[in-house]
């Protein structure tokens, strides 16, 4: 137990010099606006509409892509929010303001990532289905996990925690939907 509470310590001593350099660090004006629009996409939006880009010209697995997508995220959301109950970490934005960034917080707390473990597991499962698409696919997920921190949403490990869920989240999905023939 007590090494498991020394690896903890470290990791909390990392993910706080992190959040102070983040919110302290006045970014220039583009990445201001990238990590705004990043976490923006990341809020739903984006997903709903490539779902619908996808039903509408995605060929022959454009069903198996949104089902397996959409119930990766769907899974997602039944995680994250079962462990921020669990874990109750306070976000990065309530212990410390930030210089630049006044973007509200979707919930109470922080671990795991939720917009992270989404991207995550969407992209796993749309580039597994159309491999053209997995550059853009990781930007945007990377984008979105990267602009959690730098707005103080976030601690490191949370969304490095979301991007290891999310995407078992998504070979679960591609797994399940292979197993039944509609991958």
């Amino acid at each position: 137990m007590a090494m498991a509470k020394d690896v903890w310590g470290y990791i909390e001593n990392r993910d706080h010099r992190v959040m102070r350099r983040m919110n302290r660090w006045k970014a220039p004006r583009w990445i201001r606006f990238w990590m705004l629009a990043a976490t923006r996409m990341g809020d739903g939006w984006l997903w709903y509409s490539l779902g619908t880009i996808l039903l509408l010209v995605g060929g022959p697995h454009r069903y198996a892509a949104v089902g397996a997508a959409g119930c990766a995220a769907i899974g997602g959301v039944l995680v994250f929010k079962a462990l921020k109950k669990l874990s109750r970490r306070l976000r990065p934005c309530q212990l410390e303001p930030h210089c630049w960034s006044k973007v509200l917080p979707p919930d109470q707390f922080s671990f795991p990532s939720g917009h992270t473990m989404t991207a995550f597991a969407i992209a796993l499962v749309v580039s597994y289905l159309y491999p053209s698409l997995e550059g853009p696919m990781y930007f945007l997920a990377i984008s979105i996990a990267f602009s959690r921190v730098v707005l103080g949403m976030h601690f490191l490990s949370d969304v490095l925690a979301g991007a290891v869920l999310g995407s078992a989240l998504g070979v679960a999905s591609i797994v399940t939907f292979a197993s039944y023939g509609l991958v």
